[in-house]
């Protein structure tokens, strides 16, 4: 019985036999258990391993599983100071196996589910913080215009149109009426931080699953899954790989709340916001409670969508659901920052 995220792997290999120097089938796909937006597999081939990403088949919201922007940032990245895979090939033909897909060089490294990092010893769960703060910093530092990503985002007003997108998305996926997501849809505007400068490359969902490690040290080898890329005020990426600090133990999306951080090794937030003011020379003196909040209710609309998907029977992971099911509660977490934190 074939499945809709199943592959072709006869008409895909003859497809990247014509289109990719030096492939050569036949080949097997096997689905990387992450990937939730966009399915992710590793194709191994008579040339070799590769990774091989795709939009989901399937209705979808406006302007989300854009892998033809992931593959536009790989491509300005690529041989720079920021790591990510190599890309190798762009197919927007859905014929070929459905949805626009895009191949890139597979990348041997370590990839860390659990922010808690439980497998690590204290020493080395502070050098990997030290180094997911690093790379955030270096991404952070890249001048788009450079790299010819000048016009990847609309300059200026970043977490306004950002709001305004995730507001907009939330609706577009709401399945029942929940109070916080309406309370921060209508306060979250008016505390709206102003870009200071010019906007950065942000990554979107920069957490610790979406970066790979050198197999022996704590070194990110690979940025993956640019899905949500743009460019945009930094805080953001900071704010959102935060949360997981604040997040409980939940198996759809582990935190490190409740855990003795100091006795595991991991860095308190006081401490990674001063590293990355260190490594990218940006101070963190605004309003951190909003920019918190904000991840939260992204997340959360990510989340709403996640749900819809299951519902329509198109979301390519098993923890859809549970995913889903978080929405209420990432909405609870962004009202009770904005409520409860000082500026």
């Amino acid at each position: 019985m074939t499945h809709a995220l199943d592959l072709p792997a006869d008409a895909l290999a003859a497809y990247l036999e014509a289109h990719v120097p030096g492939f050569h089938g036949p080949l097997n796909a096997t689905k990387f258990k992450g990937g939730q937006s966009n399915p992710t597999y590793r194709i191994d081939a008579a040339s070799g391993a590769y990774v091989l990403r795709r939009k989901p088949p399937g209705k979808l919201l406006p302007s989300a599983h854009a892998v033809d922007r992931e593959f536009r940032v790989l491509q300005a990245l690529h041989g720079g100071a920021v790591p990510v895979a190599h890309p190798l090939h762009l197919c927007t033909d859905e014929s070929v196996i459905g949805s626009m897909f895009y191949l890139m060089a597979f990348v041997d490294g370590r990839i860390f589910w659990d922010p808690a990092l439980p497998d690590a010893q204290p020493a080395e769960r502070a050098s990997i913080y030290a180094a997911i703060i690093d790379a955030m910093a270096a991404m952070h530092a890249v001048d788009p215009a450079a790299v010819g990503l000048s016009d990847y985002g609309k300059p200026g007003n970043y977490f306004a149109r950002q709001l305004a997108r995730w507001g907009e998305q939330y609706r577009a996926s709401e399945t029942r009426e929940i109070a916080a997501m309406n309370a921060l849809i209508e306060r979250l505007p008016a505390r709206c931080l102003d870009d200071d400068g010019a906007a950065a490359l942000v990554h979107g969902d920069y957490r610790i699953d979406n970066l790979m490690f050198d197999p022996q040290e704590a070194r990110v080898i690979a940025i993956v899954d640019w899905e949500l890329s743009t460019l945009g005020h930094p805080l953001a990426d900071l704010g959102y790989f935060c949360m997981a600090l604040r997040l409980p133990r939940n198996p759809a999306l582990p935190g490190l709340a409740g855990l003795d951080r100091a006795a595991l090794g991991i860095p308190d937030e006081a401490a990674l916001l001063a590293r990355y003011a260190q490594r990218s020379g940006r101070p963190i003196l605004q309003d951190w409670p909003f920019v918190l909040a904000f991840s939260f209710f992204r997340l959360a609309a990510i989340a709403q969508g996640v749900a819809k998907r299951a519902e329509q029977g198109n979301a390519s992971s098993e923890q859809a659901v549970q995913a889903g099911r978080m929405t209420g509660m990432l909405a609870d977490m962004g009202l009770a920052v904005l409520d409860n934190e000082p500026r």
